[in-house]
């Protein structure tokens, strides 16, 4: 054993006189140069080598990395220490659980579903690696903390009892979760769970320190907190190969359905995005059940999130244009603004496309034949003054609310950044035939901010002074009726956006005609095949919704464009069935398969 410590003596002697940190490559005007980076001080340095000296110092790495391996192996065969010491006893810097406090604190994780993403988190624990951590990110709301819960109640007696649970304050940095580290190690605590880190000013710059020094110890450590932006910036700079990320924000349809116990599409449409639901699963307040609500949430999930982390990333120096903003602190404001309006944008599609195309005179029929309560209150209805007085309103009520005056360099870089935190993502259009320009459209991963948004803005339309004209009946069946026909078109990009993410080898977009569209195409670049659809909000089987699938010059020349048509298909609310060569898919089943 003496043998042991004299040779763990020489280790850690040589070892302190190797290189830490690593070595990254970056292209720059079509050259590769190489740079070594390490941290010091909690401060990111970086150094220009050439090739010869990065070959060098790339050996030095490998070494040290070598014997930090032998000086764990044995470190294990050293006589044990006493881990068994209570919080209370140990002066941490952080909030750290162990024993039965951690005990406590992931008790009641047991009886809660798992995410399908727990597979991948529990993966990373189970591995025999050294060398690298996990990045759990994602908007508040989504399930990290749980996962976490989850992943510790899941432990063997013999891994929980080496197992801690690090929370990090505002106000906490990372010297203190290093001297909190530094205990654990040394009392052996082989799983490290660290929450809210982001919280830490300096984690984007000195995020190596788990990854070059404690991961190396053979520490298991994971990572989490919502400042999403933050955690990627880390992963591309201090991070880079030496993370596994683990993103939540994304919460499909299927997932929302098999955790909280909550089926139907509609309400995935007024709750889908967080797993907050309520009652008996996670959280009991319900995220997107009012205006008020959805907008604390854009503010601290979202706007927040984006702007801690531009902060504190590269001294604030990747603010570009909206450094100005950040300034005269109104880029909270702005980032808002660019959400609205990207639902401002999608309710005037609604407006525009569902009441002109002449929807709103099919519900007039309908209701005018309805069997138990036949009404006419839609003719009373100037459906061009209707729309009209709603737009109109609709503009008046963006300019009364526009607090920061934005410009299109702002909204580009935010969206960029609403792209990276998962939030957003666009989906084509296609046309025939082929124009040179692509048209996209913006579809929100989480559909229950878009509804409260959508929800609140048309009901203050809705007092405006022609509105008011109409009676309280005419009101309700007006509002009713406009918020049918987003949730048809929140169905629509539903479809769109969970087919989109799980056909990577395949392409999804919208096709449009001169007159009429498909909702859906799926082309398959390897068979040559496509399959069209029609996405309809409705129960019911009716010949219109499906007469663009059957008319022949539309598929005669998408064949011609985009491959031979394998599957025609109307995904819609009703029960799965065939009605001639057309298919009826239910959209919960349809969305549950994917």
């Amino acid at each position: 054993m003496e043998k042991n410590r004299d040779r763990i003596s020489k280790l850690e002697e040589e070892i302190s006189h190797l290189p830490l940190g690593y070595i990254s490559k970056k292209t720059i005007n079509g050259k590769i140069r190489q740079y070594y980076q390490w941290s010091e001080d909690g401060k990111k340095k970086s150094k220009y080598l050439d090739d010869e000296t990065a070959g060098e110092m790339a050996l030095k790495i490998d070494h040290r990395r070598k014997l930090q391996q032998e000086l764990r192996e044995l470190q294990k065969q050293l006589p044990k220490k006493n881990t068994e010491v209570m919080t209370t006893e140990v002066k941490f810097k952080t909030s750290v659980l162990i024993g039965s406090n951690l005990k406590a604190f992931v008790k009641s994780a047991k009886e809660l579903k798992k995410r399908n993403c727990f597979e991948k988190l529990q993966g990373y624990l189970d591995r025999n690696e050294t060398g690298k951590v996990m990045i759990l990110y994602g908007l508040r709301r989504t399930g990290k903390t749980t996962l976490i819960r989850q992943a510790i109640a899941s432990m063997s007696s013999r891994n929980f009892s080496k197992t801690a649970f690090i929370q990090v304050q505002s106000g906490n940095n990372l010297g203190d979760v290093n001297l909190d580290l530094k205990w654990l190690l040394e009392h052996e605590y082989q799983y490290v769970f660290i929450d809210e880190v982001t919280l830490a000013e300096d984690f984007i710059e000195g995020a190596a320190l788990f990854s070059d020094i404690y991961a190396m110890f053979g520490m298991k450590i994971v990572l989490s907190g919502t400042n999403s932006l933050g955690f990627l910036f880390s992963e591309s700079d201090e991070l880079y190969d030496r993370c596994y990320l683990l993103h939540t924000t994304f919460i499909p349809y299927r997932e929302f359905e098999q955790v909280l116990g909550i089926s139907g599409i509609d309400e995935y449409i007024r709750f889908g995005g967080t797993m907050s639901l309520g009652g008996e699963h996670y959280n009991e307040a319900i995220t997107f059940s009012s205006k008020e609500s959805t907008d604390e949430y854009i503010d601290s999930a979202i706007a927040r999130n984006i702007q801690h982390s531009l902060r504190y990333y590269q001294d604030g120096g990747h603010f570009r244009h909206l450094a100005e903003l950040y300034d005269k602190n109104e880029l909270t404001s702005a980032i808002n603004r660019v959400v609205e309006d990207i639902n401002h944008r999608f309710t005037m599609e609604v407006l525009t496309r569902d009441f002109l195309s002449g929807d709103l005179g099919i519900s007039k029929r309908n209701l005018r034949r309805d069997r138990n309560h036949p009404t006419n209150v839609l003719d009373l209805i100037n459906e061009e003054a209707f729309t009209k007085g709603l737009r109109r309103a609709l503009d008046i009520l963006n300019k009364n609310e526009r607090r920061v005056q934005i410009t299109d360099s702002h909204r580009t870089e935010i969206k960029e950044y609403l792209d990276l935190l998962d939030l957003t993502v666009d989906i084509p259009t296609e046309f025939i035939p082929a124009k040179n320009e692509k048209l996209y459209k913006t579809a929100i991963t989480q559909p229950g901010m878009r509804y409260a948004q959508a929800d609140a803005l048309l009901r203050q339309l809705l007092l405006d002074q022609e509105m008011q004209n109409l009676s309280a009946l005419e009101r309700a069946w007006v509002l009713e009726r406009i918020l049918n026909e987003i949730k048809g078109r929140m169905m629509e990009d539903i479809v769109l956006l969970e087919t989109t993410k799980s056909c990577s080898s395949k392409s999804v977009f919208r096709l449009q005609f001169p007159i009429g569209e498909f909702d859906m195409v799926i082309v398959d670049p390897i068979t040559i095949t496509c399959e069209i659809y029609e996405i309809k909000h409705s129960k019911e089987v009716v010949s219109e919704q499906y007469k663009n699938l059957i008319q022949q010059d539309k598929l005669d020349a998408t064949e011609f464009r985009f491959g031979r048509i394998t599957r025609k298909a109307v995904i819609y609310r009703g029960e799965s069935k065939m009605d001639g060569e057309i298919e009826y898919l239910n959209v919960e089943e349809y969305l549950r398969e994917l």
